[in-house]
């Protein structure tokens, strides 16, 4: 018996990398799917190429045992997000998951950036998000209205970035986006926990957004680890996502979760880490020139970096 059997999900970005091993998985575990991919480029300049990537996940996961069925449409259109999920309810009857994966990247430093740049990836990753996570929770929260024996039912996962929670250069738009998915889920997850529970995840794999879009990154993205694994492989984090969505995570949510290789971190977002107070009376910026830099901000617990991040990974590994 799976972990997710005769439930229903969406998959966007599903055709490749980290939505395709992560479909592929659900089905495994018993998941009945609609595969959603565009069949665009990397950075979202070129659309519809390639719906075939769509087509090829179904077969594959018809071939494991349950019912999946395709769509092309794009997670930022606002009415078709609203259709992936009648599709979903059309073919299945219902939905239980919604795994929000799909994005572009177009990364240039913020004084070479475009407004298309910005606006056309911050839309796929953020308002993506937003569109397909909008429609799923009215419909999770009317079935849970009709029905109160399926309190907290629906499960949302959505997809983030340490470019965004650590920062990167040249990903001023992507990381914006991310950041703002992680916030998001926090939010939405308060807001929809008696019909669903919202999680997000932050893996770091070898995709077309790692390799593609930074060739420079490709040899590092290749690493094996000392045991043989081969640590970017974007099949890692699937079995996070499948438990995620399955029955024994009813009481996981809100959190953000890293996973690379073999290890799993939990994030716990902005905090404060130290103050200073006036005595009960208005700054002046001439008490702030004193302050700031000697009192407020000495002796700070350094702030995490991607790369360092990076590296001492590799090096533990």
């Amino acid at each position: 018996m799976g972990m997710l059997d005769g439930k229903v999900a969406i998959v966007t970005g599903a055709g490749r990398g980290l939505g395709r091993e992560e479909a592929i998985a659900m089905a495994r575990a018993g998941c009945n799917l609609v595969i959603n991919d565009l069949g665009g480029s990397f950075d979202g300049t070129v659309i519809g190429i390639e719906t075939k990537v769509a087509d090829e996940v179904v077969d594959e996961c018809i071939k494991l045992g349950v019912k999946a069925i395709a769509n092309y449409d794009s997670v930022t259109d606002y009415n078709k997000a609203k259709g992936m999920i009648d599709q979903a309810l059309a073919e299945f009857g219902k939905l239980d998951i919604l795994i929000n994966n799909a994005g572009i990247l177009r990364d240039r430093m913020i004084f070479n950036m475009t407004e298309a740049d910005f606006v056309s990836v911050f839309d796929v990753h953020m308002k993506g998000t937003f569109n397909m996570t909008r429609h799923a929770a009215v419909y999770f929260r009317n079935e849970y209205k009709n029905d109160r024996k399926k309190e907290n039912f629906g499960r949302i996962i959505n997809t983030a970035d340490d470019a965004g929670l650590l920062g990167n250069r040249g990903q001023s738009n992507y990381g914006a986006a991310k950041a703002g998915v992680a916030s998001f889920t926090l939010i939405t997850a308060a807001e929809l926990k008696k019909y669903a529970t919202v999680n997000c995840v932050v893996p770091r794999a070898r995709t077309r957004l790692t390799t593609d879009a930074t060739p420079k990154i490709a040899g590092i993205m290749s690493a094996k680890a000392k045991s043989g694994m081969d640590v970017f492989h974007p099949s890692h984090s699937s079995p996070l996502i499948v438990y995620l969505c399955s029955d024994h995570a009813r009481n996981v949510n809100g959190e953000v979760f890293r996973i690379v290789g073999d290890r799993l971190w939990v994030y716990r977002g902005w905090h404060t880490v130290n103050q200073i107070n006036n005595n009960g009376q208005t700054f002046t910026p001439e008490i702030l020139v004193e302050r700031v830099s000697s009192e407020l901000l000495k002796n700070l617990p350094p702030k995490q970096k991607i790369g360092k991040v990076t590296r001492d990974f590799l090096k533990s590994i």
